[in-house]
């Protein structure tokens, strides 16, 4: 009984206490993607990605990433997040071709915190993300290879 009673408290402070950091891996090279570490932070970097598109012919139409609900929960992560990038001309163009194409849009830039606080940013390219439709719709060439371009021009602004 004695046992039990100690017990219970340290049970509770146990779990009161937040979750300490948790061990991801940096972001490595891999096939068929483009993965670019900076010597930036993350935010600048989140920011600069995002400050890049409009030039770039492309609007930020999502945002997404864990480590917000995360640290909410005790759970402490490095920065990671998910710029998805699109329009509406591509849109209306790549619907026109291929209805199942959509699923790809928007198309995802991942912004990921190093382990020494720079970041790394990554992305498949629009003409790998579109690959698998172009035997039903030859046209989303041209339209992958116009988004090649743009994916490019936002990366070289970052940088």
């Amino acid at each position: 009984m004695l046992r039990a009673l100690m017990l219970a408290p340290c049970m509770a402070l146990c779990l009161a206490v937040p979750t300490l950091a948790q061990e991801v891996a940096d972001i490595a090279p891999r096939d068929g993607w483009v993965v670019e570490r900076t010597a930036k932070t993350f935010d600048t970097l989140v920011d600069d990605l995002r400050a890049a598109a409009k030039p770039a012919g492309l609007a930020v139409v999502t945002m997404a990433g864990p480590t917000g609900a995360a640290a909410a929960r005790g759970i402490e992560i490095p920065g990671n997040r998910v710029i998805g990038l699109y329009n509406n001309d591509f849109a209306v163009r790549v619907l026109r071709l291929s209805t199942a194409a959509m699923i790809e849009a928007p198309i995802r830039i991942y912004v990921t915190e190093n382990a020494d606080g720079t970041a790394s940013f990554s992305y498949v390219p629009p003409s790998v993300v579109f690959a698998p439709y172009m035997d039903e719709a030859p046209g989303l060439a041209a339209i992958a290879a116009e988004l090649d371009a743009a994916f490019a021009a936002v990366a070289d602004a970052a940088r």
